[in-house]
Order: structure tokens, then sequence, then C-alpha cells
């Protein structure tokens, strides 16, 4: 019988409780006992991941991940002092509520409330940050004073066709930046993608912005809102990033 039952379920995984025991002309109590006492198995969601990994995408990960976790051993003190990253991202005029934001709480008897799915505004600011672990480039870069930082930066950029265009590489390489590698389908290891920009979209949920000035003002204000410490240690955050791309041999990092 539990050979049937793992047959059936092998043969379709994301059978219903209800259609196994059609399958297996099982009642539900035994089916359910089967599952879970005797092949302990239990039904999950797929992870979702920003891309099919293949092993060569794999590979360059890890090896990208362990380059650049050598570097930072060297003097890792020395290393944050001099790390510098940029990314971009939207922020909506109007991003509804994540359904983490609209529990409340409820007597037993009451149905849970109900709230209509809505969408994002089709209006978007661009969010551009340069970032690093002294507080000084983006002041810098605001009064076009990129002079300041044209020797001893060393860069760490995604993948995004802005970043690797040639002109881009060229500029950098002229400015004598240290150019970290990157690897590609990677958020995962990008500070902003799973530090930066979830903290900072996560309060402007729900929030309705009349236009793109608003909605500048609020990030300018939250970005300023910060202390130096907050993105000193969110840049840190990318060695552990790292270490575990190279435990996982390049597979995704999960978020914490």
């Amino acid at each position: 019988m539990v050979k049937k039952v793992e047959a059936v379920i092998f043969d379709d995984t994301k059978l219903t409780m209800e259609q196994v025991m059609a399958e297996a002309g099982l009642s539900y109590g035994t089916a359910w006992r089967i599952i879970h006492e005797e092949l302990h198995m239990n039904k999950v969601s797929a992870c979702w991941v920003p891309h099919l990994l293949i092993p060569l995408q794999k590979q360059t990960r890890h090896d990208f991940s362990q380059q650049n976790l050598t570097l930072l051993e060297r003097n890792e003190d020395n290393f944050f002092a001099h790390l510098v990253t940029m990314d971009e991202c939207w922020v909506y005029l109007y991003n509804p509520e994540i359904k983490e934001m609209s529990k409340e709480w409820k007597h037993p008897s009451p149905c849970p409330p109900k709230k209509a799915k809505v969408q994002k505004y089709a209006g978007k600011v661009m969010v551009s940050v340069f970032w690093d672990s002294r507080g000084k480039v983006c002041d810098a870069l605001k009064q076009k004073r990129c002079a300041i930082i044209s020797k001893g930066v060393r860069l760490l950029a995604n993948k995004a066709p802005v970043h690797t265009a040639p002109t881009s590489v060229v500029t950098a390489q002229h400015l004598s930046y240290e150019l970290l590698q990157h690897p590609p389908y990677s958020p995962d290891l990008a500070p902003s993608d799973f530090f930066l920009f979830p903290k900072m979209k996560k309060p402007l949920h729900g929030w309705r912005f009349d236009d793109r000035e608003n909605v500048i003002f609020e990030v300018e204000q939250w970005f300023s809102s910060k202390a130096e410490d907050f993105y000193k240690e969110g840049l840190k955050e990318v060695k552990k990033c790292w270490q575990k791309c190279v435990t996982l041999q390049g597979d995704y990092v999960e978020k914490n």
C-alpha cells in the first residue's frame, strides 16, 4: 500500500490529498498516515528564484564569490573602507500594502477582514544610489566632485546593462576604480538588492503620492534619516552572502 501511494505521488507531485485518495483507493486517514508517518513527506510551495541556474552559472557565482572573499580576508577593514556599490530600482507612486502589513487582531468568531487586490500605479521614479561604508560618496557625487573619490575605490556593481556597457567600464578604469566581479542573475549577492532597497521600500507600501516630486522627497528623507552605521553594517552583510554562496556551490542564497 505504501509503495502504491508513493508511486501515485511521484507520478504527479502536485496532486491534492483528495486526488491521492482517489488514485490509491484509500480513506483520508489511511492516506494521511502513509504520506506523513511512513513516507515522511510534506507538501511545500516552490521556492521562487530570479533565474533557474545552469551548472556553469552556479560555478561562476561560486568562483566570483570565492575571489571576492579572498580579497576581503586579506584585510577586512581596508576592504570595506574602500568598497562602493551602485544600483537602481523603481519606486511607484502607489505600491499596495504587502500581506504582512494588513494583519489585524481579531477574536475567533468573526471572519478575517477582506481587501480588494489593487495594482501599482503606473507612475514611477528611478532611484539610483552610490553607497559606501564611509558615507561620503553620495555627497561628493551630488556636488559633482567625483575627483575626490577617483583613487582607492573598489567598485561592486551588478550586471545591469548600464553598468557593463563599455563606456561605463572604461570610465571606471579611467578613474582608477578597482572593479569587483559580480555574477549575472545574482541579486542575492548585491547589497542594494538584499539589504538597502527592501528596507527603503517597506515603509512606502500603502502610500499614495500625487506626483514624482513627492516620491523623490520621501526617498531622500529616508536615506538621510539613516545613520552611518546603518550603511556600514549593511555593506558588511555581503561577506555572509559570499560565504553562503561558496558553501552552496553557487546556488542561490535564501533571504534571512
